[in-house]
């Protein structure tokens, strides 16, 4: 019997370290995080960007690595009342593994986590007139994720200090399914919508110290408090 739990627990060890391996947090191959995703949640620290008719309020449909290093974004968001194409390119920066687009203002956007198969965590900073906005995302390869996923992400969410009130579970609302397209459409039509055509500018600089402040665990410079009120 005493084998027996042995051997169980030696088990689930080998196959808690086998799903770890997985979960990759730096170095990310962006070839394998090409293809379709689905949006699972959205949160951000100024939650009417992500409300209803919120600028940042879009779906994602795929994601393609190009040969220059950039990144295809195909989206779709409700305008008024109907679901609409919308392709970005981000471009990658001089820092390793951050990204850049012009949406809404400029904007510097990094992987968090990632399991190739199953999900992507994005971290978004987004900087305009000013003002500096936080924006994370859950990417799932399939339209429902499991509750213990959600969880994580909103743990991760913490860390950077947006609360669980300002978490939005898009798969109860109209994520524009039914107008999902083919992986192959955006190579043969283009951007349709939106693309990246400015040149890639340098960072501002209160921008770059609220990334260095959050990747630190401290708060964002003027950046509210209100997970206290949470607990």
């Amino acid at each position: 019997m005493k084998w027996l739990l042995l051997c169980l627990g030696l088990t689930l060890v080998c196959a808690h370290k086998e799903w770890n391996h997985d979960v990759v947090k730096s170095n990310f191959d962006m070839s394998k995080v090409s293809g379709d995703w689905y949006s699972i949640l959205l949160a951000s620290d100024e939650k009417e960007k992500i409300e209803e008719n919120g600028s940042m309020r879009i779906f994602v449909e795929y994601i393609q690595a190009l040969d220059n290093s950039s990144l295809l974004f195909k989206y779709h968001k409700k305008v008024n009342g109907e679901c609409t194409e919308l392709f970005i390119i981000a471009d990658e920066t001089a820092e390793n593994g951050v990204y850049s687009v012009f949406y809404d203002g400029y904007n510097e956007f990094h992987i968090i986590e990632a399991v190739y198969g199953d999900y992507l965590i994005f971290h978004v900073l987004n900087f305009n007139n000013g003002k500096i906005t936080q924006v994370m995302e859950l990417y799932g390869r399939e339209p429902y994720v499991s509750p213990k996923l959600k969880k994580k992400f909103e743990k991760i969410c913490r860390k950077y200090e947006i609360a669980k009130k300002n978490i939005l579970d898009l798969t109860k609302v109209d994520r524009c399914l039914h107008a999902r397209g083919s992986l192959a459409q955006a190579s043969r039509g283009g951007c349709l919508s939106l693309c990246s055509d400015k040149p890639l500018v340098m960072m501002p600089s209160d921008l770059r110290e609220v990334r260095a402040r959050l990747a630190a665990g401290k708060s964002a410079p003027g950046q509210a408090d209100a997970l206290a009120k949470e607990a």
